[in-house]
């Protein structure tokens, strides 16, 4: 099976401090990769790397076959690479529909009428002003927004991070939906048993680097190491 995305020995840093040490990683075409681990682990840092927003020092990341390692943000995103950060985003004082207007428009079968159709609560709020919206409908508004630029790889910083139990559910139904649409998915999630649910294979980060990686089903099974997950130590994963 073919890569949407490979990083090798990524070496990252804020200044003098140094963050991620030698991180590796593989999404498969097709397939949802989820990245756990507890909080400070590296997540969003590494995600960061991996859209050119804070570039390793050290190591390589390959888009689709392409050398992508020194490329800008927005060369990554034209590549096919939807990124929805922590935090969402979104422009509080622009309405839902002209958020949605923001992205240059891509060939591709997503459209603001096929986002609408994914998330019916936008089309009934679409003349509401991103703030106004719930942090349910925002995380709605800001995959709709990434799904505009018709990715072939979707990037997902904590998409159920706020919200109310039955709306997480339904975050991940979508998030699920999409790898049946045969969009690549990475997903960083604190969320370790839903986002094991949906993955198919999984990795695990601590103190800037991986500690595990695996077949998300056979994690999932794993009681005690799924419940490391919350305080994950490198110590404890790479024993066995």
């Amino acid at each position: 099976m073919s890569a949407a995305l490979t990083a090798e020995g990524l070496y990252t840093y804020y200044g003098k401090s140094h963050i991620l040490h030698g991180v590796s990683l593989e999404v498969a075409e097709g397939q949802i990769t989820a990245l756990l681990g507890r909080n400070g682990a590296g997540k969003t840092t590494t995600l960061r790397t991996l859209m050119g927003l804070t570039p390793a020092r050290q190591g390589r990341v390959m888009i689709f076959g392409a050398d992508a390692t020194r490329w800008q943000t927005f060369r990554i995103a034209a590549s096919g690479v939807g990124y929805v950060p922590e935090g969402r985003r979104i422009f509080a004082n622009l309405s839902v529909e002209e958020n949605l207007k923001v992205p240059l428009e891509r060939d591709g079968p997503w459209t603001i009428t096929r986002v609408y159709e994914l998330f019916p609560r936008l089309a009934e709020r679409k003349l509401s002003r991103g703030r106004q919206l719930s942090g349910g409908e925002q995380e709605m508004l800001s995959i709709g927004r990434a799904l505009l630029l018709n990715p072939r790889l979707l990037i997902l910083d904590e998409p159920s991070q706020g919200l109310a139990p039955l709306i997480v559910r339904e975050v991940f139904r979508i998030v699920s939906q999409m790898r049946d649409e045969g969009i690549s998915v990475l997903l960083v999630e604190q969320n370790a048993r839903m986002s094991l649910e949906i993955a198919d294979h999984a990795y695990v980060l601590d103190n800037g680097g991986i500690v595990y990686s695996g077949n998300a089903r056979e994690l999932a099974a794993d009681e005690s190491r799924v419940r490391e997950l919350t305080g994950a130590s490198a110590e404890a994963w790479t024993r066995s």
